[in-house]
């Protein structure tokens, strides 16, 4: 049998049980995988967390320098984010520099953290106009199990949460304190699988579906940032109800990140 009938069958599968409000892991349209968190597992980073969205689980490392600030922002730090999928993580990723898929998935958990005002920026100036703290979000990839865009920004999240500005190594106070932080962002992706739309797609189901949307909100139920993927589409009544789904849908990463950063 080939590779594109076995492709075939699955996706009429996938969207066989999806149109019945059903999944091939057992859950719920609107449910999201188990979730763990565990923070300050590298002792070389300012904060880091691993997190595991069912079989997906990624590494996340945070570090601090003292840079100098941009023209137009004398007053403000500034951050930058990247992802690393390594090979180990998935047949799919390859050796070499950043991708398309990697560049898009930093990109995602940049703006939904960037947007939400997560971090005070004018917190991180040192010296107005001269030094400031620069943030450096590190992401990387151990296992590929679906839905990356969530799981990263889960670990991106937790990760500034464990935070703490080196002041001492660095020689500006004699005390290291936390990163001011303001709000907490939470991405929600969803698949559409045929004609039904799923929460937290697995890898069999990104595997298959036609289109995907990330949205992230804060504590609040404030959208922040929206992300849609793939060639497929989203009616406006689809966006409106998955936005709706995402305010009530994370309660479990919710409570899983106010555990892990309290």
């Amino acid at each position: 049998m080939s590779s594109a009938t076995v492709a075939n069958l699955m996706r009429g599968h996938i969207e066989k049980l999806a149109a019945q409000g059903k999944r091939t892991d057992g859950r719920g349209a609107n449910e999201f995988r188990g979730v763990s968190i565990e923070t300050g597992l590298i002792g070389t980073a300012e904060g880091s967390s691993r997190v595991s969205l069912g079989d997906t689980t990624v590494m996340c490392g945070v570090k601090l320098l003292v840079g100098t600030p941009y023209p137009d922002s004398p007053g403000r730090g500034s951050m930058t984010t990247t992802a690393e999928l390594a090979c180990l993580a998935s047949e799919q990723f390859e050796p070499g520099p950043p991708r398309e898929p990697a560049i898009e998935l930093a990109r995602v958990v940049d703006r939904g953290i960037r947007e939400s005002q997560m971090i005070d920026f004018e917190g991180l100036c040192i010296e107005h106009g001269e030094k400031v703290w620069i943030v450096f979000i590190d992401m990387h990839i151990l296992d590929h199990g679906g839905n990356l865009f969530d799981c990263c920004t889960l670990a991106a999240a937790s990760a500034l949460g464990n935070a703490k500005i080196p002041n001492v190594q660095h020689g500006i106070a004699d005390k290291d304190v936390d990163l001011p932080l303001s709000c907490w962002p939470i991405s929600c992706t969803f698949a559409k699988l045929g004609e039904t739309i799923v929460l937290d797609p697995n890898h069999d189901e990104e595997t298959v579906m036609n289109a995907r949307l990330t949205v992230a909100h804060d504590e609040n139920g404030n959208l922040r940032a929206m992300q849609k993927g793939y060639s497929g589409a989203f009616t406006p009544d689809e966006i409106k109800a998955s936005v709706k789904t995402a305010r009530t849908a994370d309660k479990a990463l919710r409570k899983a990140l106010k555990e892990a950063t309290k």
